[in-house]
């Protein structure tokens, strides 16, 4: 890409100067033109592209939510097939913002675009807000001269993430307040009632039972030695985030979730639903499969299907077949290795993806619905069998001493 210093009128008055990259004069001036100016003057600027004057990204007091940034591609993307100037488009969407760090992105953004860089260099400066797989997209709509249409595409395909992941918080959040509010529950029981009682069992001076011993030791235990529990607990969970960060521990973790019994096919069934939808995206959007593969491969959370898909590139790379080097992955089934033989083979590599992640996110829909269902009463069992044996330990020596009394 070269760059090229310009001087162009915005209207009939004003007269406007920027700098932009492009491969030869023609294309700078119908960018000129796009952006809703009048090229009066242009000239190839040597030295250091734009990308070299990109300022550095401001810090951002919070992280964008991924809904922020769909609903700025989808009003970006309605506003460019409307005719808007890209610049013009930016300028309206940081306008209407409420959250004051995408504002702030907006405008940084704006202004490298009017220096002359692209919208794909202007956004590769906030890596924690546009991933890799969106840059990637973006940068093939600049060049095939389809950004609105490529927006959508980001916009449709986040959506879709979005609802997914909606989903599967739905189905775990009535568990994990079940959860809550049993834990509570059981403390509250141990440390503030069964002491009150156990003063009522020893005056008795008589054997307790089996259940009730259980109970007091474990209720006495939480009293006295409460702030140990705590910061053992705190400890085994900040040792275990460290642990995880590292490449053997994502490896055994990953490990673990693939073998979970139930589970471990779900989230296998995940992630390919994810990866396959990612690489039809990017095929289908014309990024070579080489290319598109390296960007597809980090949006896998589990790092043992990552690691194969990396040698599956090494060997598409050679110039082997992706579907065949997916068969050697004893967690990849073989009905997606072969239905992707069969779209290398025919052409259709797009459309064979696109029908594995459809499958997929059929069956991962399905299993999130029949496992939010049995996960509710089985925590509503587990909670009563927990607080029925408190229950019943509590009230066995009182039992006891009525009928002694009698």
């Amino acid at each position: 890409m070269n760059t090229y210093k310009y001087r162009a009128k915005k209207d009939p008055v004003n007269i406007v100067e920027g700098r932009i990259e492009a491969r030869c004069e023609e294309e700078a001036v119908e960018k000129i033109s796009q952006m809703g100016y009048i090229p009066v003057q242009v000239t190839e600027e040597k030295g250091a592209g734009a990308e070299a004057r990109l300022k550095p990204p401001p810090k951002l007091a919070v992280r964008l939510k991924s809904r922020e940034i769909t609903v700025f591609t989808r009003e970006l993307s309605s506003l460019l097939k409307s005719g808007v100037p890209i610049l013009d488009a930016l300028n309206i969407i940081a306008e209407q913002s409420e959250n004051a760090s995408l504002k702030t992105i907006l405008q940084s953004i704006h202004d490298a675009v009017k220096e002359g860089s692209t919208l794909s260099s202007a956004l590769s400066v906030y890596p924690r807000v546009f991933s890799q797989l969106y840059l990637a997209m973006i940068r093939t709509g600049e060049n095939s001269g389809m950004l609105p249409a490529v927006l959508m595409r980001i916009v449709e395909y986040r959506s879709q993430q979005e609802e997914m992941m909606a989903r599967v918080r739905t189905a775990l959040a009535y568990p994990v307040l079940m959860g809550i509010v049993g834990m509570a529950t059981v403390i509250f029981m141990l440390t503030f009632v069964m002491p009150r009682l156990m003063a009522i069992f020893l005056s008795a001076e008589q054997e307790l039972p089996l259940p009730t011993r259980i109970l007091i030791t474990i209720s006495s235990g939480l009293r006295q030695w409460w702030p140990w529990i705590l910061f053992g607990a705190v400890f085994l969970i900040v040792i275990l985030k460290r642990q995880i960060k590292t490449k053997a521990g994502m490896v055994l973790l990953s490990y673990f979730y693939l073998h979970l019994p139930v589970f471990g096919r779900f989230i296998a069934k995940a992630e390919l639903a994810r990866f396959s939808r990612t690489l039809e995206l990017l095929v289908k959007s014309g990024i070579p499969i080489l290319s598109a593969l390296e960007v597809a491969t980090p949006v896998l959370g589990n790092e043992i299907i990552r690691e194969h898909l990396q040698k599956s590139y090494k060997e598409l790379e050679q110039g082997g077949s992706l579907g065949k080097s997916l068969k050697r992955c004893q967690f990849i089934p073989v009905f997606m290795s072969n239905l992707i033989i069969v779209g290398e083979e025919s052409g259709r590599l797009d459309a064979a993806l696109g029908e594995v992640a459809a499958i997929y996110e059929r069956d991962t829909d399905e299993a999130i619905k029949v496992l939010s269902s049995l996960l509710e009463p089985a925590m509503i069992l587990a909670m009563g069998l927990i607080v029925g044996f408190i229950v019943v330990a509590m009230l066995l020596p009182l039992f006891e001493i009525n009928l002694m009394v009698k």
